[in-house]
């Protein structure tokens, strides 16, 4: 805002006051060339007027638009421009078109005409002339001039030079004042992107996305929508967190959710809130494939979250940490309301609705390490991943007991979006494989050891 105000300011002032001193040499050169021409007995003494009406007109004009220039400055700027062509014109017809005074005139207002910017503006400046001049001649007829003195030529040319260069300082000016607001105009951008990438932290990518682009506004306002809910926590960790050093649980919490985010935000995700070691995760608003594959999407997320606890097991195992802390996650899909929650002083987007409470619920009733889906969930998903059911859990805030699924795993490897990934755990053996991130000349040495080691588990001797 501070720079849309300066450069309203440079245009409503800058650019006028050098437009009039302009205006006022300008004129002044016609003044002087008529005074000198009546000094040598060129001009008659009656065209004394033309000189007194150029000396005065640029004040006067000047005064009298000042009104139009607060309300419409460009329009005004272009009006009074096209006034000052048609006045040349009438000067020049006046004065019957002397051919050296008619050259000069015509390279100094062109100059002015160019500094308006385009071809168009240009060409309507050279018609103004023209019809200025056509004007003159059907008025007082046309008398061909005698031979200009020299004097009145110097006179003239030493006018128009003076004010060329005055126009070329003042363009000078304009470009180096506008150079200076651009650059304090890119400054405050980068500072405005700088900090708009700071708050987009506080809230979820996609909302950040869509308030930045345009299509959503920030104001109290909620909708109805079909969205898949997902909830997950670490079991034991508020035990663990009276065990460890604040730091190091510090460090091991940002790290649990810093790998959790990036695997939410490759399905596309929004993620609503963390609550201590708890993650809280939408799909379907503010953008959704389908709730069918919403639905999928919410699902794979949660089998490669699951999968990647056993590598941050690993991480925490060499770092000390013993415990073998597992996820549990819930997941329902239903109708439910979001958007924006709280003052217009203070807005929170998130969702609310019994879907959110049955899939808080379904991640209470899981077990470590397990997928607890409701049956809207798996109505949707089936297809693709294998579920076996768990039967009806009488659940808090719901009368009737609720039908649960516990996820597997795919049904097969082409319906699974990592199927480059390999994930088995069990009682004295962890094994992760994520092949895209195996560099293509370490794959043969990989294979052989895992070749040698499943020689080793079968009692085979190594080669």
């Amino acid at each position: 805002m501070p720079n849309v105000q300066k450069q309203s300011h440079f245009h409503e002032t800058t650019l006028p006051k050098q437009d009039y001193m302009a205006r006022v040499f300008g004129y002044a050169v016609a003044a002087v060339a008529v005074f000198t021409g009546i000094h040598y007995g060129y001009f008659s003494e009656s065209e004394t007027d033309i000189a007194v009406f150029a000396l005065l007109y640029p004040h006067l004009i000047y005064v009298l638009s000042g009104p139009f220039r607060r309300r419409k400055a460009y329009t005004t700027r272009q009006f009074l421009i096209h006034g000052d062509a048609l006045l040349c014109g009438v000067f020049l017809g006046l004065i019957n078109f002397p051919i050296e005074i008619v050259v000069l005139f015509l390279i100094m207002i062109n100059t002015s005409f160019i500094v308006v910017g385009s071809f168009t503006a240009w060409a309507f400046c050279i018609i103004s002339l023209i019809s200025g001049a056509g004007a003159a001649y059907l008025l007082t007829g046309y008398n061909a001039a005698p031979p200009v003195p020299y004097e009145l030529f110097l006179a003239t040319a030493g006018g128009v030079g003076f004010h060329l260069a005055l126009t070329a300082h003042n363009s000078y000016r304009q470009a180096r004042d506008l150079m200076r607001l651009k650059l304090k105009f890119q400054g405050q951008v980068e500072r405005f992107q700088a900090l708009s990438h700071q708050v987009s932290k506080y809230v979820a990518p996609q909302i950040w996305e869509s308030i930045f682009s345009g299509r959503r506004q920030v104001r109290l306002e909620t909708q109805r929508k079909k969205l898949v809910v997902f909830f997950s926590d670490i079991v034991g960790f508020s035990a663990l967190s009276e065990q460890m050093e604040a730091e190091s649980f510090t460090e091991l919490l940002n790290t649990y959710l810093t790998d959790m985010s990036h695997i939410a935000l490759k399905y596309g995700g929004t993620i609503d809130k963390f609550i201590g070691d708890g993650i809280m995760i939408f799909f379907g608003d503010p953008k959704t494939k389908g709730t069918k594959r919403d639905a999928l999407a919410c699902v794979s997320m949660a089998i490669e979250m699951r999968n990647h606890m056993q590598v941050l097991r690993q991480r925490w195992a060499d770092q000390g940490i013993s415990s073998p802390l597992q996820v549990r996650m819930g997941i329902s899909t239903g109708y439910c309301t979001v958007g924006n929650f709280g003052t217009e002083s203070r807005m929170d987007y998130t969702i609310i609705g019994k879907e959110v409470n049955l899939a808080s619920r379904l991640e209470t009733e899981a077990t470590p390490g397990e997928i607890l889906i409701s049956q809207d969930t798996y109505t949707l998903i089936k297809d693709r991943i294998d579920c076996r059911s768990r039967g009806k859990a009488v659940v808090k805030g719901f009368r009737d007991p609720i039908p649960t699924f516990q996820v597997i795993d795919y049904l097969s490897q082409a319906d699974s979006d990592e199927i480059n990934q390999m994930s088995h755990e069990g009682e004295g053996y962890s094994l992760h494989i994520d092949q895209e991130r195996i560099a293509e000349e370490d794959r043969d040495r990989i294979a052989d050891e895992l070749e040698r080691a499943a020689r080793r588990l079968r009692g085979k001797q190594v080669a």
